[in-house]
């Protein structure tokens, strides 16, 4: 299974990627066979503004979306900056295809310097990747400051990085290997089927 990591932080080294980097070794410690590959936007940064202007993603932009969209389950995490997402983080999903993530699992977390900012995982992260048809897993990690090295931020980071191994491992037990037989039957001809027998 494939696992990519989306860090936006700026600085290095930096508090974001130390935080991505925990989710990522959290989770792959209950998934089997996991890869984890990690975009930093950091260095695509002038590739994401040239897509806005010419419409072209640039070869590492295009390898790190195609990584993106390949992925069997995500970790955003982005720095607070005026209590939201930061704009590099937005940007890079706003080049993304609005229906590519849907049906992924994705573990959302933030960054910031303090713990007043924690509410923008469900005003600002929870409802971009609900709008991108995203799996959001139910716990969200954000980390102030004075979360580091305190008591607290281990057992969020592990609790979220549970329900994100579960949806993957659970995805992957779903998927049907060499059924050529499976037949997907569209919802609208379901339905006709139970009014025409009702």
């Amino acid at each position: 299974m494939k696992l990519v990591v989306v860090s936006a932080g700026l600085s290095v080294p930096s508090s974001t990627r130390l935080l991505a980097d925990r989710l990522a070794a959290a989770v792959g410690r209950r998934t089997d066979d996991v890869v984890v590959q990690v975009v930093e936007l950091r260095e695509l940064a002038v590739e994401i503004a040239q897509n806005f202007t010419n419409g072209f993603p640039g070869r590492a932009l295009a390898a790190a979306i195609d990584a993106v969209t390949g992925a069997d389950g995500l970790i955003v995490v982005t720095p607070v900056f005026s209590a939201s997402y930061s704009g590099l983080f937005k940007s890079f999903f706003d080049v993304i295809d609005k229906d590519a993530l849907a049906g992924t699992p994705v573990l959302i977390a933030a960054t910031g310097g303090t713990a007043r900012h924690s509410m923008v995982l469900d005003h600002a992260l929870r409802p971009l990747f609900s709008h991108l048809k995203a799996v959001v897993v139910p716990t969200g990690v954000y980390a102030a400051s004075e979360d580091w090295g305190a008591a607290g931020l281990d057992g969020r980071i592990e609790r979220a990085a549970g329900e994100l191994a579960g949806l993957m491992n659970g995805l992957s037990a779903a998927k049907p290997v060499g059924n050529d037989d499976l037949e997907v039957v569209p919802f609208a001809e379901q339905l006709a089927a139970l009014r025409a027998t009702g």
